[in-house]
Order: structure tokens, then C-alpha cells, then sequence
């Protein structure tokens, strides 16, 4: 159609985002003439293009919505909320939550969720930004002490023999009660009010579709899950999107 649209999503590379917005972007859904195209970033690489506006909608960390809400709408839906569970802190070896605060930390970014839980939990530390899929390897070869884990590591970090530290989710949630907020859907202002509220929509509808249809939203999720086997990508889906 000639009149057909194409708008960017950002994302990132894990189950749960492709979970979500797979009937949107593979014409699974009626999007009228809205078409969607998949972009693929780190979620903090997407935190800083979300400060240029650059895509009409993207995920973002909670973290970082403060410093993009003068151009972007937080939508009602797709929000990744962590009730009892969160980014880990992990070592290679084993350690106290004390001994831990001393060392250099390996985090994902520092618009990143993750990073502000940990500061709440534990005041100032030493960091590196790594790239989220590298932290655990990293950890575990020796080139950082400690780590902040997010994504599908929450659920794999057993098998890849490093040690929990803290679970930020449950510290949060001891704490507070609350969920620990972690990210976000947005989009950008600029399209006006009525074409966000279109867009937000088909988001909606992509969730609901998928969890509808979980068989060929989970075969499609799975295929940025880096190598987990269906039950977990199942499970880690499960914990946000529900």
C-alpha cells in the first residue's frame, strides 16, 4: 500500500522484548497502515539513542526515562518489572556483599536500571561498562571481581559457575514491597498524541497476541535467547511478559 508507514522499534536482543513486539513487526496483528521494523541494540546503546529521538519507539531503562520524557510518552504496556527477582551481583569468587563493595563492578551501562539498583543498594562503587552479553564471561575468566547481570543470565548464572552475590530484585522488594522497575516502552512525541496512542495500541496487541499464541512467539523469542534451551527461554519470558 502506498500510504503504508514504516516506523523503527528499538529493542533489545533478549526473549521477552522479541516475545512482545513479534506480532507487530512479522504482520501477525492488523497494524492498519503502520508497518515496524525490528532495531537491535544493547539496552543502554538504546537509552542513547533515545536521547536523540532517534526511533519512534523504543525500549528504555526506567533509569533513563527522567532524561527522554521532554520528547517521549511512556506507554501503559510492555513494562519489565522485577517482583522478587532483578539484575544479579556476581563474583568468580565467593564473596560478602561487603567484601564486594571494594571491587571494580562490571555493569551494563549507566542509564541502565540495573546500575541505579545497585547504587541504591550498595552507595558509590568502582565500575567498567561491558556489554551485557560479556559480563558473565568476563566475571568468570577473571577480568572483573564482581558483576551486574540482566536478561537471560538471572536464570543461567548457576550453570556458568560464578556465585550470587545479591539478587537486586529481592533486595529491592525487601525494602520496599514493590516491584523493582526496570524497563519501559516508549514513543516519541513528535508523531502527536493521536498516532502515539495508535502505535501504543498495536504494542498492546502484540503482547496480547503473543501470549495467545505462545508457540510461535516463543520460537521466535528464543532466537536472541545466545543458546538457552525452550524451558528456559519459556521461563525467562514468563518473568515479564504476563
Amino acid at each position: 500500500m502506498s500510504d503504508e508507514t514504516l516506523y523503527k522499534v528499538g529493542h533489545s536482543p533478549d526473549p521477552d522484548d522479541a516475545f512482545m513486539f513479534h506480532a507487530m513487526t512479522t504482520g501477525a496483528i492488523d497494524t492498519g497502515n503502520r508497518r515496524y521494523e525490528h532495531v537491535l541494540l544493547d539496552i543502554e546503546t538504546l537509552n542513547q539513542h533515545a536521547m536523540n529521538g532517534d526511533y519512534e519507539v523504543s525500549a528504555v531503562s526506567i533509569h533513563s526515562f527522567p532524561d527522554i520524557s521532554d520528547n517521549y510518552h511512556l506507554m501503559n504496556c510492555g513494562a519489565s518489572m522485577g517482583e522478587g527477582y532483578g539484575p544479579m551481583i556476581i563474583s568468580r569468587e565467593d564473596m560478602t556483599i561487603e567484601e564486594a563493595k571494594n571491587k571494580v563492578f562490571a555493569i551494563p551501562g549507566v542509564g541502565t536500571s540495573a546500575y541505579l539498583s545497585l547504587r541504591l543498594a550498595l552507595g558509590d562503587v568502582e565500575y567498567r561498562v561491558v556489554p551485557f552479553d560479556e559480563i558473565m564471561p568476563s566475571v568468570k575468566r577473571g577480568d572483573y571481581d564482581v558483576g551486574v547481570i540482566i536478561h537471560e543470565g538471572q536464570l543461567t548464572w548457576k550453570d556458568e559457575g560464578v556465585n550470587l552475590v545479591l539478587d537486586l530484585g529481592i533486595w529491592w522488594n525487601q525494602k520496599t514491597g514493590l516491584p523493582l522497575p526496570l524497563g519501559g516502552n516508549v514513543v516519541r512525541k513528535d508523531l502527536g498524541i493521536e498516532l502515539c496512542e495508535k502505535i501504543t495500541e498495536d504494542v498492546k496487541n502484540s503482547i496480547e497476541h503473543s501470549l495467545l499464541n505462545p508457540k510461535d512467539a516463543l520460537k521466535f523469542a528464543k532466537k536472541w535467547g545466545r543458546g538457552i534451551d525452550d524451558d528456559t527461554n519459556e521461563e525467562f519470558v514468563g518473568l515479564y511478559v504476563n
